[in-house]
């Protein structure tokens, strides 16, 4: 009779749970390319980049997604670039120069904001940012809403992930450091920083994956508009409220060109875990 040993049986489960995540991601993608080929069939690729709006349950059809490309990649990009710098140096305050008891706090304070429901968020940004930007310039809802919102929904993420990677940075590292008598800003952008640097961009881009997936928020403060922004305070549409928005009653080549823009959003996560994988194996390199 065969024995299997401890090991070897976790090592069997482990594989058939990457075999699985795996096939899951597989048929999620095959899924989404059998729904939107009828689409691309029929109206083609080209025509949703070039076509003069969004308009598919007209007579004509139109069916260009680029405004709403363009307000989900804006609307992500503000937020990411806000709430990167903010997540990092408030891990690295909470590290170096918070007291043990602000520190502790302060990692409750941000588990407690990663919990909030989408909703919630969605819900205080129509009745309080939203008007508050319809005084400075009307009429309200706009990218900058959507950039204030996501900011707060994707902070707590980086924020996290940051505290946890400056965690790990081997405490001989920040020994030799004091021996070169090195300050505590030098060594914290001299010797932390770039240890850390892999988990750090791994929270930067799950933080973005959130921002790029987020739907319910984005719907309730952006103003549904398709259009590309001129400035920020004009009203977005991104894909994903797109979809949330018009699923319900799609038929037909608007039902399909609706799964090709989950096809385009799921594409765009694709490259954002490749990129993070490549900066993880550098990092493991150079160290």
């Amino acid at each position: 009779m065969f024995q299997f040993s401890s090991d070897t049986i976790l090592f069997g489960v482990l594989r058939l749970c990457a075999i699985a995540a795996g096939s899951v991601l597989l048929l999620v993608f095959v899924f989404l390319v059998v729904e939107s080929w009828p689409a691309l069939s029929n109206v083609g690729l080209v025509r949703f980049f070039s076509d003069e709006s969004w308009h598919p349950a007209g007579e004509n059809g139109l069916f260009n997604l680029l405004p709403m490309l363009w307000g989900t990649l804006f609307v992500t990009a503000g937020s990411v670039l806000i709430a990167t710098p903010l997540g990092i140096f408030s891990a690295i305050f909470c590290h170096y120069y918070a007291p043990s008891w602000m520190a502790r706090v302060y990692r409750r304070l941000i588990e407690l904001l990663a919990g909030i429901p989408s909703v919630v968020y969605g819900l205080w940004g129509l009745v309080v940012l939203v008007p508050l930007i319809r005084e400075l310039q009307p009429p309200g809802p706009s990218l900058l809403a959507g950039i204030v919102i996501l900011t707060l929904m994707i902070l707590p993420t980086i924020a996290l992930m940051a505290d946890a990677a400056i965690s790990n940075v081997p405490k001989q590292y920040l020994h030799s450091a004091a021996a070169l008598g090195l300050s505590r800003w030098s060594t914290i952008i001299g010797v932390v920083v770039p240890a850390a640097r892999s988990g750090l961009f791994a929270g930067v881009i799950l933080g973005t994956g959130r921002a790029i997936g987020e739907t319910m928020a984005i719907l309730m403060v952006c103003g549904n508009v398709v259009q590309t922004p001129s400035s920020l305070f004009d009203p977005i549409r991104t894909l994903t409220a797109n979809i949330a928005l018009e699923m319900a009653y799609a038929l037909n080549d608007h039902r399909s060109a609706l799964f090709f823009s989950g096809l385009l959003l799921l594409l765009l996560i694709i490259v954002l875990a490749s990129l993070a994988e490549t900066v993880r194996v550098r990092g493991e390199v150079n160290v």
